[in-house]
């Protein structure tokens, strides 16, 4: 169906207005009066961000920084189709929910990747399940995010830009962390950081919505 793009619940979920948007804008501008459109640009995101993680799970050094570039392409291509979406009103139902779909499939297989790609004496054997752990648990904190915030038990912007950066930006860490070959402790600290942020969320959530605020 034409016309169809990033619903407007995500935009209300994570900032628009960070350093990586910015960065982003430039670049979309000149897209927002070609054919291109934003589930396009979803699509790319999906694309590189599974390519990457195939290149990780490989675990061939040659391959290592085609896999790093790729993971930083497909990052942008995660905030530029939110941007393209903005520029051309191009939001639906079916736009929301694909990006969601793309940007979890896209940072499971990451964190799965990386760690298939573990040599085995890196985590003892266990850097593949460690890895998928990772996963499964990003997923799972960023579906209880969006969670939280539809059945108002906690509003995302509550959770901040912070000196032009919000919490999504922190993905922007893994492939400074690859570059520097901190892949075991990578996805150790995601796999336990994930999971400690489900926790936290899932507890969120049963303390149910917040009550309104009562004027002064």
């Amino acid at each position: 169906m034409p016309g169809r793009g990033l619903s407007i619940t995500r935009e209300e979920v994570i900032s628009h207005n960070t350093w990586v948007h910015r960065i982003v804008r430039t670049g979309v501008t000149p897209l927002a009066k070609t054919p291109i459109h934003p589930n396009h640009l979803t699509t790319l995101r999906l694309v590189t961000g599974v390519g990457a993680a195939v290149l990780f799970a490989l675990g061939d050094p040659a391959w290592r920084w085609e896999a790093i570039a790729l993971l930083v392409v497909s990052l942008l291509f995660d905030r530029a189709d939110g941007e393209l979406a903005r520029q051309t009103g191009r939001t639906s139902r079916f736009g929301h929910v694909y990006d969601l779909f793309a940007d979890g499939a896209s940072n499971a297989a990451l964190f799965t990747g990386i760690g298939l790609g573990l040599p085995d004496s890196a985590l003892g054997g266990w850097g593949a399940a460690i890895g998928i752990a990772a996963g499964i648990a990003v997923v799972g904190a960023e579906f209880l995010v969006m969670r939280a915030h539809d059945t108002g038990a906690q509003n995302t912007k509550d959770m901040g830009n912070f000196f032009g950066f919000d919490p999504d930006d922190g993905m922007f860490l893994v492939p400074v962390a690859l570059a520097f070959g901190w892949d075991a402790p990578l996805v150790v600290v995601a796999a336990i950081g994930a999971s400690i942020a489900v926790l936290i969320l899932f507890m969120i959530l049963l303390r149910g919505p917040k009550p309104p605020m009562s004027a002064a």
